[in-house]
């Protein structure tokens, strides 16, 4: 049985909102629109007193949105919103976390990373390993809310560093059965952590040079679900790449082989597993992994999901060409749907070599693509032949979807689930709860050093969204408001 969250006594709560009240009153209540992040894009507040009908995913109601989460728990995380939110803060904490102090040993490696585990890495992360990870995704339950558990690591070069995270995406998967039904929603997993990154390349170039060159043959075994489309671009492979040597082959047989192992361990427990996109110099080997998987795994309803980023232009047609190819096989397709989460980074690796950029030109455009693509798969569901995971923090696309699952009446359908990142846009994720639906936190975990990079990149390519958090934190600070107003009267 999960433990009760027991609120802090009342002078505590007074105390503890006397002493933030002064930092919240200082802070604006308006920010900068994101257009960056793994589930992100700009935060618009719902429209109140315009005449409109009320919106299907309420949000004017802190007290309502927040009545499961204490008051200690409300204070932490504005006080980490708000310091997020300040662009020097993060600044440092990034500089801090990429130097020299976390590389080597003693006090001060000891000193910085103990700081990390104590502010962002508590906010931002489950835990060091799946029993702190299990309490997180309790506590989660208690809210209302299910866990996704990521093992946080990425970007391995050897095949012993993919073997010691395959035990560890075993061991995560394993760990589910020590909880109730339905707690953990999905096990992630990164094929960069069960795949050496240079093969991820190599595969990657020789998908796309079949692309640009249709009578470039592959070997049989190399074959899944269409991965490209006629618009994806192509300009990271220049010239045509060799065929993969005999190790090289042998190498990708384990990598697949390690796949095959975590999906039929999922299969087996009944919890569906959703691989991560990543950069697209390595995203097509990335889905030609996920795609043959889900061949495998798919035959009875989606275990295998993969993940689709709308922010890139070819997103649209990719999905169209999978499901087609998915329907033609008698396969279940599972997606978790994203914006996307390395645009700074795409379009400068773009511009570099002459090309145009792979991200929408707005973010209306990919708003747009973010929508058409999650009422495709809302359609799938109601076909009875998809699932899919609206992954976003994006208020407007959330209400477009929760209003058109209403109508077709699959609001509390088991193959939609919507996401948000732990830690981040806790009243959407309430909000969502409250109307209905099944509502996941996604959750990474894993000790403090080897959760850096996942906690640097979020850092980085996040920090626009972080500033832009402005619903969270203010409907946090009219809760804590509330809150102190009615243990002082």
């Amino acid at each position: 049985m999960a433990t009760r969250i027991v609120a802090p006594p009342k002078k505590a709560i007074v105390s503890n909102l006397r002493l933030l009240a002064r930092q919240l009153n200082s802070v604006p209540s308006t920010f900068p629109a994101a257009v960056s992040g793994q589930f992100a894009a700009s935060e618009p507040s719902p429209a109140a007193n315009t005449g409109k009908p009320s919106p299907l995913i309420d949000l004017t109601d802190p007290e309502r949105l927040f009545s499961s989460v204490p008051t200690s728990k409300l204070i932490r995380s504005a006080a980490n919103l708000h310091a997020a939110a300040v662009a020097p803060v993060m600044d440092l904490g990034i500089r801090v976390m990429k130097s020299k102090l976390i590389m080597g040993t003693g006090l001060a490696r000891d000193a910085v990373l103990g700081a990390v585990r104590r502010t962002f890495y508590d906010h931002f992360c489950g835990g060091e390993d799946t029993v702190e990870a299990a309490a997180a995704v309790r506590r989660l339950n208690e809210a209302g809310l299910r866990g996704m558990l990521d093992y946080a690591v990425e970007d391995v070069e050897d095949n012993s560093s993919c073997d010691r995270n395959l035990e560890a995406f075993l061991h995560t998967v394993e760990s589910t059965k020590t909880l109730p039904q339905g707690y953990v929603s999905f096990v992630i997993v990164k094929i960069t952590a069960i795949c050496p990154i240079h093969l991820l390349r190599r595969v990657s170039d020789l998908l796309r040079w079949q692309k640009k060159n249709p009578s470039f043959s592959l070997p049989r075994n190399h074959y899944s679900f269409p991965i490209l489309s006629d618009s994806t671009p192509l300009y990271h492979t220049p010239e045509e790449p060799q065929l993969l040597t005999p190790e090289e082959e042998a190498d990708l047989f384990l990598a697949q082989e390690r796949l095959r192992r975590i999906g039929s361990r999922c299969e087996q427990y009944n919890i569906p597993l959703c691989i991560d996109a990543e950069y697209t110099a390595v995203q097509p080997a990335i889905d030609f992994f996920t795609y043959s998987a889900a061949m495998e795994h798919n035959r009875n309803g989606p275990i295998i999901y993969g993940t689709l980023q709308a922010y890139l232009k070819d997103a649209k047609e990719r999905l169209l060409l999978k499901s087609e190819a998915a329907r033609k096989m008698g396969i279940s397709i599972g997606v978790k749907l994203v914006r996307g989460a390395y645009m700074s980074s795409e379009t400068k690796l773009a511009h570099s070599l002459g090309y145009e950029s792979p991200i929408h030109n707005s973010i209306q455009e990919t708003h747009d693509c973010f929508n058409d693509c999650a009422a495709f798969m809302l359609e799938k569901i109601d076909s009875g032949s998809g699932a899919v995971v609206l992954a976003t923090h994006n208020v407007e696309s959330g209400q477009l979807a929760a209003a058109k699952a209403k109508d077709m009446g699959i609001c509390g359908n088991h193959r939609l689930e919507f996401a948000q990142l732990y830690g981040m846009a806790d009243s959407f994720s309430f909000g969502l709860r409250n109307a209905g639906f099944q509502v996941s936190k996604y959750m990474p975990f894993g000790p403090v050093d080897q959760v850096m990079p996942y906690l640097l990149r979020r850092a980085e390519e996040n920090r626009g969204l972080l500033s832009a958090s402005t619903l969270d934190r203010q409907l946090i600070r009219n809760e804590l408001w509330r809150r102190l107003r009615a243990s002082i009267l």
